[in-house]
């Protein structure tokens, strides 16, 4: 099987699978330490670490209640990150995030400009019910999610690295919500369905979180280590078949190539980041899971995540009952053959 070459990376591929098998202990030590605090949501887990692991933010949607934030201070703490939180509401204004300048008067009365950076500057931004932002508040979030700086009176301002947003929403309430547009929503790498937890995770909730004393989760990697997981995430070659396997996926889901599913179903479908998307998340998902190579079935278990918030139906479909989640399980049908 033909092996698509990674970039120049100045690794030889026993060095590459030499910091793979370190990267394997350190991820089995952060799913180790989640575990005490998060329950039962293990695919919750397992998505959202794959966005970080590979570099992008995620978009966590489900019910409040289902341990959406608790899980993102988990993760700041494990992963040894700086973290905020920024509870999104209709009258938050750009400068709330980012910060604004103020001005400044020295001993000599000399005035001048002094810029107070706002929450966005940290490791891992928290921005809850994201969709309660105006446009314009979500437009300077957008700039910072896509550019990793954000611009005050005309000046760049470098954010820290590495930046992750980790954005929450509550599917149901929509009253006094702005829809996140085409664009934002492109920028997160995947939507993570926050879904009930099973009986057996719900009664283990039950009884570890109301005494007296509750686990908490202690710090496994540094935000320096966290990096070199995330490059050596992009050196992890990729076998011809799954490139193969990526392409004819997102391919798949535009009209007018040839899938009669999609053409009369689908209004627009994924950009070519979809695709990006998908070659980072299978190396990540492969590492994460303890296998040095992604496989074609990584492909497949992320094409929901990766692909729902990124296609839009026809009238048609959406009357007759038809989901982007109906969609893409035929896709991912297809594809198994």
């Amino acid at each position: 099987m033909g092996v698509v070459k990674s970039p120049e990376t100045g690794l030889d591929e026993k060095a590459v699978i030499a910091a793979a098998e370190r990267a394997l202990a350190d991820i089995a030590l952060v799913r180790k330490e989640v575990g005490k605090v998060i329950f039962g949501q293990e695919s919750v887990v397992e998505q959202t670490m794959l966005a970080i692991l590979s570099g992008g933010h995620a978009l966590l949607v489900g019910v409040p209640g289902l341990a959406k934030t608790k899980l993102v201070a988990t993760l700041g703490t494990v992963l040894g990150l700086e973290s905020s939180r920024v509870q999104f509401t209709p009258d938050l204004m750009p400068s709330d995030i980012l910060g604004s300048e103020v001005m400044d008067q020295d001993e000599n009365g000399k005035r001048s400009f002094r810029f107070v950076p706002g929450p966005i500057f940290t490791q891992l931004l928290m921005a809850d019910e994201i969709n309660r932002a105006s446009p314009r508040t979500q437009s300077a979030l957008l700039q910072a999610m896509q550019e990793y700086h954000v611009t005050v009176a005309g000046r760049a301002n470098d954010l820290p690295r590495p930046f992750h947003v980790l954005a929450t929403q509550n599917p149901l309430e929509q009253e006094g919500t702005y829809p996140l547009p085409e664009a934002q929503l492109d920028r997160f790498l995947l939507q993570v369905d926050v879904n009930y937890p099973d009986l057996a995770a719900e009664r283990r909730i039950l009884l570890e979180t109301t005494g007296v004393t509750e686990a908490h989760a202690g710090q496994a990697i540094t935000a320096g280590r966290l990096q070199e997981i995330q490059t050596l995430i992009r050196q992890i070659p990729i076998g011809e078949t799954v490139l193969d396997a990526i392409l004819a996926l997102v391919r798949s889901a535009r009209p007018g190539n040839g899938n009669s599913t999609t053409d009369k179903q689908v209004a627009w479908g994924p950009g070519p980041r979809a695709g990006q998307a998908l070659m980072l998340c299978a190396r990540a998902r492969a590492l994460y899971e303890g296998r040095l190579a992604p496989s074609v079935d990584d492909v497949l278990a992320l094409a929901e995540p990766v692909l729902q918030h990124r296609m839009a139906l026809t009238f048609s479909a959406r009357a007759e009952g038809i989901s982007v989640r109906d969609v893409v399980a035929s896709l991912v049908s297809q594809a198994r053959g």
